[in-house]
């Protein structure tokens, strides 16, 4: 079976507690005092809305080693060149030096720098979507940028620069910068919004007392109403341990647009360590207005996954953990029979935009795919 973000070693820390945006960034400091109610602040916008760009933090060797950046490379030119066409790529890398590398690979694939900016700042990894920027808007429609707390998957990994990343982030842009470190540990990947008042969520992955130690699904919810602008709540159980994320939704469950749910057949979700009672919650599951959703199934792989340097995994890959982009619809590919088939099942639900499989056959050996290494900022 897979395993999320298995890296390659497991190193807990202590939690370092809250956060400052530097510079001209606005900070608006969020305390567990100020939830006394479910007033919705500020709005998530769905994925597929307009994007300025899309943020990625590049592989470097600093952490875990030149074998492991090196093998992770030509996915980031990948997604890099067929992101650039249609917004602006952002990329995060860890010093000057990884900036001239990374520069320098891209020249020598003839991708044009002029979508592409460089933010020079220290990363542990590269799991944007769990530990970057959530934009979201307040009720004049501005940009803010919320910094949900990131310990590492409940300290199961080093996760000290990759926690400065939104601060760091707003302050560059001088953006309202919300500080919710102190409210809710909360990864990207673990929440799935809809557009349209609905989040969908496990349980393990948020109400863990690795992340938020004693806090019920009430306080949750509040949390959620206030800061993403949802009132309707799928809450699956999941599975706490399964793997270093405690089983994140979007790999196995996401929203194409307000009706729809992209997700797998019931045998490949129990495939998948689903539990039986989650798979049928999900197909009842309902939006605000009491609707229930349309269903689109992906295929697991046909075959267990393979690295592109020979190592042989013991589980199949998920084609639902993709990304919606501008123009393109990046989706993750394992030179599997299958990748044909999700991919032109994926291309009927974005007609408008292209859709292209990114190999993510050696990020895979490490647990993640396409959505776990990329972030919007919306337009």
């Amino acid at each position: 079976m897979k395993s999320l973000y298995v890296l390659p070693f497991f190193i807990a820390f202590c939690y370092s507690g809250a956060k400052r945006a530097e510079g001209g960034a606005v900070v608006a400091k969020e305390h567990a005092a100020d939830r006394k109610s479910a007033q919705v602040l500020y709005t998530m916008p769905e994925e597929g809305m307009p994007h300025e760009g899309t943020w990625l933090q590049w592989p470097h060797q600093y952490q875990y080693g030149e074998a492991y950046r090196d093998r992770l490379d030509d996915a980031w030119i990948a997604m890099t060149d067929a992101l650039s066409e249609g917004e602006k790529v952002h990329i995060i890398v860890y010093d000057e030096e990884e900036e001239d590398r990374v520069r320098e690979m891209l020249e020598e694939d003839k991708i044009s720098l002029k979508n592409i900016d460089f933010k020079v700042y220290k990363t542990d990894d590269v799991w944007v979507r769990d530990n970057g920027p959530i934009y979201a808007r307040d009720a004049k429609g501005n940009l803010v940028i919320e910094d949900w707390g990131f310990n590492g998957w409940g300290k199961k990994a080093e996760f000290e620069n990759c926690d400065e990343i939104p601060g760091r982030i707003a302050s560059d842009q001088n953006r309202k910068y919300v500080d919710l470190n102190e409210v809710m540990i909360n990864e990207g990947g673990a929440v799935e919004v809809d557009g349209n008042g609905t989040l969908m969520a496990t349980k393990s992955a948020i109400l863990n007392k690795n992340r938020n130690p004693g806090m019920s699904q009430a306080k949750a919810e509040e949390i959620f109403t206030k800061y993403y602008g949802v009132t309707n709540f799928i809450w699956l159980e999941g599975k706490a341990g399964l793997e270093i994320t405690d089983m994140h939704i979007d790999g196995f469950a996401r929203f194409a647009d307000k009706n729809t749910i992209v997700t797998m057949s019931p045998d490949d979700l129990l495939e998948w360590q689903v539990a039986q009672n989650d798979i049928n919650k999900l197909f009842r599951s309902t939006n605000k207005n009491k609707k229930k959703y349309n269903f689109v199934k992906l295929p697991l792989t046909q075959e267990n996954v393979t690295t592109a340097y020979g190592k042989k995994l013991d589980y199949p890959g998920s084609y639902v953990n993709y990304y919606i982009a501008n123009n393109v619809v990046l989706v993750p590919n394992y030179k599997d029979p299958n990748d044909a088939v999700a991919n032109a099942i994926i291309q009927k639900l974005y007609p408008n935009r292209e859709v292209v499989g990114i190999d993510v056959r050696n990020l895979y050996a490490n647990g993640g795919m396409i959505h776990c290494v990329t972030q919007q900022q919306p337009r």
